[in-house]
């Protein structure tokens, strides 16, 4: 058994080389930049969002404009046994010009709640970058998990794999049970499930991230491995008062306010006449008798609010519980973010000292365990799934590291987006 326990040994020495962990984060950021930049620029719902700030910006002007004038033409006084238009004196031709003028102030209070209108789409446009980016994020990152992951499982199953042969080769000359051989024969099994499972992941996040930077879902992606972790040095209060001056999502819902009481005060206008003003000029037919001079006629007319109580006055209690509305909209929306950024730092801060438990306790511990283990096992004082187990341990908490590291990066990336900045 000499040759198998040198093969097994070199396996652990194998085993004890570290993963690559952080390898190369310059490149990965690298490319995970331009991954955003490929996605904030072509994705199609900032796209659709991009265009819909386009057509709402043509609204101010408009909602400030009058209306069109009206022009009028006229026949007047026409007799009708002759229809002559120069038997009677006020036989007329008349061309009219009016013109509709709004209460001074309502023209002015609709191009505000248009303005309004325009800055919450521009709200909810850089509310979607920011989603957009944060998915671009944890697609990418679930991405160079599975492949660290991958890495690990094919190690482990190379080492099972050499296990299975000294199973096998114990028990052959009667120095080993049938249980170790099908305990390393299950557990390689589980490996490769592991492997098919890890693959269909990484084809399905692959396709996520494809369809964010609007490829097609089948499109090659080439990924940089080798996440490393981000420091984070901001406090729970330093966040939300952040997110309550930067965060998109709040900002239109602060607009929506404001527009609200805009809508409101155009309400109590509405209390208000309108005025139409007009220029009227009839031209008469001279007779054989006499001259007769054109006419000239100018007026104004108000509408009268009349039915003020069951109209004007019901849209200006409409108008006033839609601002309380509002407010209160607002509020709640900012006390769902602030408790969001509370529990977003409770994760990574759990995160951040998961990694240390895993990196200085755990993972030095479990190859300790499995050093051990194969000193024991190589002077037959320890059984084969001792030794098995403790390999198994060991991968499975490398593969949690890369997991909570994963993890820890998502949460960071959920954080930006809760906030409003794009990276930290």
């Amino acid at each position: 058994m000499k040759p198998q326990i040198v093969l097994l040994f070199m396996s652990w020495i194998i085993a004890l080389t570290p993963p690559a962990w952080g390898a190369a984060p310059s490149k990965l950021q690298e490319n995970l930049n331009r991954f955003i930049a490929e996605a904030l620029e072509n994705n199609p719902e900032i796209l659709e969002a991009a265009a819909e700030i386009k057509a709402v910006r043509e609204v101010p002007k408009q909602a400030g404009s009058l209306d069109d004038p009206a022009l009028m033409f006229e026949l007047m006084s026409v007799p009708v046994d002759t229809f002559s238009l120069s038997r009677e004196d006020m036989t007329q031709k008349q061309v009219s010009l009016s013109q509709r003028l709004p209460f001074p102030g309502k023209l002015g209070l609709k191009t505000e709640i248009a303005r309004k209108d325009v800055e919450v789409a521009e709200s909810n446009l850089e509310e979607l970058k920011l989603r957009i980016a944060r998915e671009v994020k944890t697609s990418y990152y679930e991405l160079c998990f599975i492949m660290e992951a991958t890495d690990i499982v094919r190690h482990n199953q190379d080492l099972l794999k050499q296990f299975v042969v000294i199973a096998e080769s114990k028990y052959a000359v009667g120095k080993g049970v049938q249980q170790d051989v099908l305990k390393a024969q299950v557990e390689l099994s589980k490996n490769m499930d592991e492997l098919i499972q890890l693959a269909q992941r990484g084809k399905t996040e692959e396709a996520r991230l494809n369809s964010l930077m609007n490829r097609l879902p089948q499109a090659p992606i080439s990924i940089s491995r080798g996440i490393e972790k981000s420091e984070f040095g901001f406090t729970t209060e330093d966040l939300q008062k952040q997110a309550e001056n930067d965060r998109p999502f709040l900002k239109g819902l602060k607009s929506l306010v404001q527009r609200a009481k805009s809508s409101k005060s155009l309400a109590k206008r509405e209390h208000y006449p309108d005025f139409d003003i007009g220029f009227r000029y009839g031209q008469r037919e001279s007779s054989f008798m006499a001259e007769r001079p054109d006419f000239v006629s100018g007026f104004v007319s108000v509408n009268i609010p009349l039915w003020y109580e069951s109209k004007q006055s019901r849209k200006l209690a409409q108008e006033t519980f839609k601002m309380d509305m509002a407010q209160e909209t607002y509020k709640k929306a900012k006390n769902q973010v602030f408790l969001q950024i509370k529990e977003g730092m409770d994760e990574l801060q759990k995160g951040e000292s998961l990694l240390k438990l895993i990196d200085k306790g755990i993972i030095p511990q479990a190859r300790q365990s499995l050093e051990s283990a194969l000193s024991g096992y190589t002077v037959d004082k320890v059984d084969f799934l001792t030794l098995l187990d403790n390999q198994v341990t060991l991968f499975k908490w490398e593969i949690q590291h890369h997991r909570e590291l994963t993890d820890y990066q998502k949460n960071l990336a959920k954080m930006e987006h809760l906030v409003g900045k794009t990276s930290y």
